[in-house]
């Protein structure tokens, strides 16, 4: 697919909000890394916060269209369904990092409406987490002492850390992070039998 004009300066922009941070990052900056003038820049775009604010509308969308399916199919026992949704978000993360850290950092800097309008589905994201949890405890598949919250905190903010230091050319695929991710968080949530094994 051919990227427009404006999908690139948001794929530069994005870059550079990673690497500099959205505050550091001017407007010349970006039309400097696209080679253009600032005032073909906005051409294309309203303002810096405008780009900003796509990139993080279009991870959120990523975010939520991997994710959400998998944490609807209750058909799928809830522990399978978390380890699922770890791979799923670790796969987002992964694919874009520029776009994944403006979503999950660079966001607070938006006007007070569109931050609201963020911080409302990050959190109804993260309720997803929260009510598989809470699924799995009923079934009986997960420890009864796990705290959703906390347990759903704990999870994100670990897989959100991979934004800062994966790197494509790491001694570790997307995959087998995911992997060893869910072997760590599900090892220690799975609720212990009598004998004291851990169900699986």
């Amino acid at each position: 697919m051919v990227e427009t004009r404006r999908q690139q300066i948001e794929n530069r922009a994005s870059a550079l909000f990673r690497e500099r941070g959205y505050a550091a990052t001017s407007v010349r900056d970006i039309a400097r890394a696209m080679d253009m003038q600032g005032a073909s820049l906005y051409a294309h775009v309203a303002s810096k916060e405008d780009v900003l604010w796509s990139i993080v509308t279009r991870a959120a969308d990523r975010f939520d269209a991997a994710v959400a399916p998998i944490a609807g199919n209750t058909a799928t026992p809830a522990t399978d369904r978390l380890s699922a949704m770890i791979r799923a978000h670790i796969q987002v993360v992964t694919d874009d990092l520029g776009n994944a850290t403006s979503f999950l950092h660079e966001w607070r800097f938006l006007s007070a409406e569109r931050r609201s309008a963020i911080a409302a589905r990050r959190d109804a994201y993260e309720q997803r987490f929260r009510d598989v949890i809470a699924q799995g405890i009923d079934a009986g598949e997960l420890t009864p002492a796990a705290d959703t919250n906390l347990t759903a905190t704990l999870i994100l903010s670990a897989l959100n850390g991979a934004a800062t230091w994966y790197r494509p050319d790491g001694v570790m695929t997307p995959d087998q992070i995911a992997s060893r991710f869910s072997t760590v968080f599900l090892d220690g949530l799975r609720r212990p039998t009598a004998a004291g094994r851990i169900l699986r």
